[in-house]
Order: C-alpha cells, then structure tokens, then sequence
C-alpha cells in the first residue's frame, strides 16, 4: 500500500516535474576538472616521493559548465556563455558538454586564453579506494580581452530572450565583470525572470540580484569575521541580503543543511538530506545553484525551491568527483524523506 504524500511532496514533485519544460542560461567561467588516477606502486630512489603509476585520466566539466551541466542532467534546456581556449582541455569540455545536451553556441574559442584546468590527482594502494592527495591548477589570466567580451555579451542577449532565469556563475576569471553584471541585470528585470549569482570571491559586486546562494565559508570571507553562534550568523546574512538588495539569500552549511533569508520573515533553517558524511563536495555548489535556480523559474517559492537545491545537494556529496544527479534521483530523494523542515 502506497504511503500518502504530504503537501510538501505534493509540492516540490510537481515543481520537478516541470523542469523539461525551462530553459535556463548560464553566463561565466568555465573550468575543466580534470581527475588523474592511480596505483601508489612504490617509493622513489631518486627523492622520499610515492611513485604514482597512472591507470586513467578522466576531464568533467567544471565551474560554470558544471552549473549547466547540471541543468541538462535535471532535463531542463541548458545553454552555456562563456570562453575556452583553442586547446585540448577546451576540446575536452566542450566534447563532454555537448554529449550532455548542453547548448554551447554561446561559448568562445579564443587563442589568447587557456582553458583553466583544475587537475586532481587521486592514488591509492592496489584493490584500495583512490583518495585525492594533490591538486594542480593551471589557470587562465583574467579576461581582458574586449572583443571577446563583446562577443559574450552579444551571444548573451541572444540566448536570453526566451529564457526563464539566468545564472551567473563567477570564479573570479574574468567573464562575470561589471558590464555583464549590468546586463543581466537590465535583461532580468525588463523579462521578468529570476537571476542569480554564484561567487566565489566577489558577492558584493552583484547586488540587486534575485538571490545568490554562497556557502559559510564563503560569507565569513566577505564579512571579514568568523561566526560564533547560529544567532550571529542569521543576524549578519540577514543584514547582508538587505545590503545587496537580494530577494533572498541561501547559505549552505554542508553537515548543517541550509539557511534561508527573505525579507520580512524569519530565517528558514532547512536540516540536511542524507548522510552525514559526504564522500566528495567538488562542486556541490554548481549542483545547489542549477535546482534552486531551476525550481524558480517554475515559480517556486524561495523556500520551496531552497528544499529542492538541499535534496540536490545531499544526493550529489555522495558522489565521487565532479558530478551531477538526474532529475529521477531528486524526485525519489523528495518522496523517500518526506517533508524537509
């Protein structure tokens, strides 16, 4: 016999439901993961270093490709602004967006820039689970090319004209700058849709946006201060929305779920779904931003979208790598956890 479902499943599963039915833009910068793994085989003679035999190297779309990446796993209509270089790591992950359904009209070869690369290096003995123990990072300068800029903005306007949110997602390479924050600004507003930004390092140059969804690491860092207590941090994240003129501001606090801050009501503190302990956070937060995103353009509510992103977000942690989850996997996480508080 068949449980009867809360109005809160009733809710969030026909929000999921609607998802085929969006289209979603993400403007930012791309990243490729890359994972390099292998057998720990023996130490050198030549320096008290493991030797790392190699077994694979695998590329997965990272930063703002993951976001979008992340939309077309949920089955919405995902199309990607941004630039890579006319190189192999470029190759890679556009080769792996587009077998993703993701469109990438939108995206920019240029020569003058390199693809940042963030290359994982995990190891492990024989018949053992492999564990990351380095991370190289070859990153790109910041974008300063204006005709490639000028580009990106023209292929903006295009793709947003039927879109029904856009996403910014900015790791401080140079795409997200001001005149893009302006326009989306001006394109949101004037279309009526949702926008929201997810920055690593810079949240305050993206005010009066719909929401943006930082984790609490990430608002200690912009508030120069470390939080305390729960009562500190709600103080401080609430006066941060108003500051910037957000709807609403999600935080995410790994093990501790999540909080959401809306004018005029109070704090919504939505507990975690799923282990306790996660397996692997890399990019947890493209796959937080892309539900809560996409449950907004359906016309959720803020809270009700902010339950899906923290079911999105439980699921993806348990997930080894740069991954996604699918849009079956999220509607069987709302029915088997019921009502999220």
């Amino acid at each position: 016999m068949a449980l009867e479902r809360t109005d809160e499943q009733e809710r969030l599963t026909a929000i999921v439901r609607r998802f085929p039915q969006r289209k979603v833009v993400v403007v930012g910068d791309l990243v490729a993961d890359q994972f390099l793994v292998g057998e720990i085989s023996r130490v050198s003679r030549e320096a008290p270093v493991l030797i790392l035999r190699h077994e694979r190297t695998e590329t997965t779309p990272g930063g703002a490709a993951n976001c979008a990446l992340n939309l077309a796993a949920l089955d919405a209509r995902a199309t990607l602004i941004g630039v890579t270089g006319e190189d192999k790591a470029g190759d890679a992950l556009l080769g792996k967006l587009r077998t993703a359904r993701v469109e990438c009209s939108g995206v920019i070869r240029s020569s003058e820039v390199q693809t940042t690369t963030k290359v994982r290096i995990l190891a492990g003995q024989t018949h053992s689970t492999r564990q990351q123990v380095l991370r190289v990072d070859y990153e790109s300068a910041p974008l300063e090319d204006a005709e490639v800029h000028e580009g990106l903005r023209a292929r903006l306007r295009e793709a947003a004209e039927d879109a029904d949110a856009i996403i910014v997602s900015d790791y401080n390479y140079g795409v997200a700058d001001e005149s893009m924050a302006t326009i989306v600004r001006e394109i949101a507003k004037r279309r009526e849709i949702p926008l929201l930004v997810d920055s690593r390092f810079s949240l305050s140059r993206f005010p009066e946006f719909t929401s943006a969804t930082p984790n609490e690491d990430e608002v200690e860092q912009l508030l120069e201060r470390q939080m305390e207590t729960d009562g500190e941090l709600e103080a401080e994240c609430a006066e941060l929305r108003a500051r910037l003129g957000f709807g609403a501001l999600l935080v995410t606090r790994g093990s501790n779920g999540m909080m959401l801050f809306e004018a005029d009501k109070p704090p919504l503190h939505i507990e975690p779904v799923g282990a306790r302990e996660p397996i692997d956070v890399t990019g947890a937060g493209d796959t937080v931003i892309a539900t809560y995103s996409l449950a907004l353009a359906c016309g959720a509510s803020f809270a009700d979208a902010a339950r899906l992103a923290n079911h999105a977000g439980g699921l993806v942690v348990m997930k080894r790598g740069t991954a996604s989850i699918n849009r079956q996997e999220l509607l069987s996480s709302v029915l088997r956890w019921g009502e999220v508080a």
